[in-house]
Order: structure tokens, then C-alpha cells, then sequence
């Protein structure tokens, strides 16, 4: 049986991953912060020195929405380039051959022509509101590929995943993103007989999400055909919708007939962030899951869980 080394176990796609039904068929080592400090490299490199995993797949880092985002974006860039740096090149000197690493649409220029295409990358200026999260992200995927270009025999891909949702979801409105943070504040309302949530923004901007669950689904897919991927793979579903309408979505799923008020002092980001999934075709693979049942399963979640 194969090992993975998962770094992030913890967090939104490390819980996925290990409970997608996929798991069975490798040895999964999935160290917690106590086990393992990706902030200091002498440890990371003797921790995979120790274990020699088969594959690595890196989805470990600091994680929040746009308010998060605003308020720490010291911590976002420092934090998420020194574990980025730790985990890629400690595999590299562990002389692990294979390493899928995630990044995020976040990462494509806040001008750039939608759908967002994989070669657009580094082609304009970031999206202020997540900039030191999106440097990051682009210099662990660049680094990915420096390290393919100087040994081909080193298979280190980059997977792009859209935003988001699903089971082990974060749902506080400070912390989480768009999509959890909607059905916090729905279901609250409507427990509480309010008449009106507050959208940040007019509404309007777009946004493309996918169910956690489907991009456990492809990442192991792509684990088992990493030398047919290319260096850098959008992942998603290929529609988008406004926030007004995912609102209204998440309403319907739970029963709430309220009024939106729109807050036009607040950022809204980029207006729209929609991948552009022909590689993605091309490889094989699709999302299975559609936004309805993937609300209704994650609000599931969270009466059960969180609630």
C-alpha cells in the first residue's frame, strides 16, 4: 500500500481527503502541529527524512475570508510562504519524486479575463483584499516549478481549486468563507424571526463553488495519474453565480423569507473568479456534486456538528 504524507490533516480538504472513501487504498500519514512544526524546516525535512512517503500533498497553511484576510495580512504571507518554502523544499531534499501542492483562484490578476485561465498567472496586479495569501501561494506553485525544471524526475504538480464548502467546514463569519459563513448567518436568522441579513457589497460579484468533497475526488485521481497532469491544473466546476444568489440559495435550503440589505461601505474583491476547467476536461475528470445538494448536505453538517 502507497503513503501519503498529507500536511494540513486538520483543516477543511486534510479531513476530506481522509474520509473520502479513496482513503482505503493508501497509508495515510497525516502529522497535527503537535507532531510536526512546518514553521521549522530542520524538523520537516528529518520528520520526511523518517517517513519517505510515496506522495506529498500539501495542503497545510493559513486559511480565512476576506475579513481575515484585511485584518492579518503580515501573518497570511509570512506564515503561508515559510510553510510553502518548508514542506516543498524539505521534500525535495528527502528526495521525494512526487508532490501535489494546492493553491487557489486567489493566485490569477484582478483584471484578468474570465474563465481564468492557467496561463494568466503573474499577468497583472492581485486582488488587494488577499494579496499577501495569493504571493504566497505563487511562490510555493513557482517553486514547484523551478525545482520540475532543474530534474524532470521530480513530479511536483499544482492543483487550483476553486472556493470551497462542505463537511468539517469552518462557519464563524470572521474565520470562514463565503459559503459557510451564508449559512450561519441564514440559519441564525432564522431562528431568531430576523426579517433582514446584511450582504456585504451590492451583491454582485460572482463567484464559482464547489463541494469539498469532489475535489477529495479529484485529488486522488490525480495521485494516481500525477505524470499525466500538467505543472499547473485549474479545478472546478465551470459556473459561477453572484452572492446575491448564493444567499437566496442558501435561503431556499433553509426555509428563511427574510430581506437582504446591501452594506456599500464593505469590499466585495475581485468581481468575478471563474476557472477555466478545459485542462481539467482533458484530463478526465468532473465534478459530481450541484450547489443544491451540496448546501443541503453541508447545512446537514452543520445542524449536526456545529449547531
Amino acid at each position: 500500500m502507497p503513503t501519503l504524507l498529507l500536511t494540513g490533516g486538520s483543516g477543511l480538504v486534510g479531513r476530506n481527503i481522509q474520509n473520502h472513501y479513496a482513503s482505503n487504498k493508501w497509508n495515510i500519514i497525516a502529522p497535527t502541529s503537535n507532531d510536526l512544526n512546518l514553521m521549522d524546516y530542520t524538523a520537516v525535512k528529518s520528520f520526511f527524512n523518517a517517513c519517505k512517503p510515496d506522495i506529498i500533498l500539501h495542503c497545510a497553511g493559513r486559511v480565512g475570508g476576506i475579513s481575515a484576510n484585511i485584518m492579518e495580512p503580515v501573518a497570511f504571507l509570512d506564515t503561508n510562504i515559510i510553510i510553502g518554502r518548508n514542506v516543498i523544499m524539505g521534500a525535495r531534499e528527502a528526495k521525494i519524486k512526487r508532490l501535489i501542492n494546492l493553491a487557489s483562484t486567489c493566485i490569477y490578476p484582478r483584471e484578468a479575463q474570465n474563465p481564468l485561465k492557467e496561463e494568466c498567472i503573474l499577468e497583472g496586479k492581485l486582488e488587494p483584499t488577499n494579496e499577501g495569501y495569493a504571493i504566497a501561494k505563487i511562490v510555493a506553485l513557482r517553486l514547484c516549478q523551478y525545482i520540475r525544471k532543474e530534474d524532470p524526475g521530480y513530479n511536483y504538480k499544482t492543483l487550483i481549486p476553486c472556493n470551497l464548502y462542505g463537511r468539517f467546514d469552518k462557519f464563524d463569519p470572521k474565520k470562514s468563507h463565503l459559503l459557510p459563513a451564508i449559512i450561519h448567518k441564514i440559519h441564525h436568522a432564522k431562528i431568531t424571526d430576523k426579517q433582514s441579513v446584511e450582504i456585504w457589497g451590492d451583491g454582485s460579484a460572482r463567484r464559482e463553488f464547489m463541494y469539498v468533497e469532489d475535489l477529495a475526488d479529484a485529488i486522488y485521481f490525480a495521485m494516481e495519474s500525477i505524470l499525466d497532469i500538467p505543472d499547473l491544473m485549474n479545478i472546478g466546476v465551470g459556473t459561477d453565480y453572484t452572492i446575491k444568489e448564493y444567499y437566496e440559495s442558501v435561503s431556499k435550503v433553509i426555509g428563511w423569507q427574510g430581506e437582504f440589505v446591501f452594506d456599500h461601505s464593505k469590499p466585495t474583491g475581485m468581481a468575478q473568479k471563474l476557472s477555466d476547467t478545459n485542462l481539467q476536461s482533458k484530463w478526465g475528470w468532473q465534478p459530481k456534486t450541484t450547489l443544491k445538494e451540496g448546501i443541503r448536505l453541508t447545512y446537514k453538517y452543520y445542524l449536526e456538528n456545529v449547531f
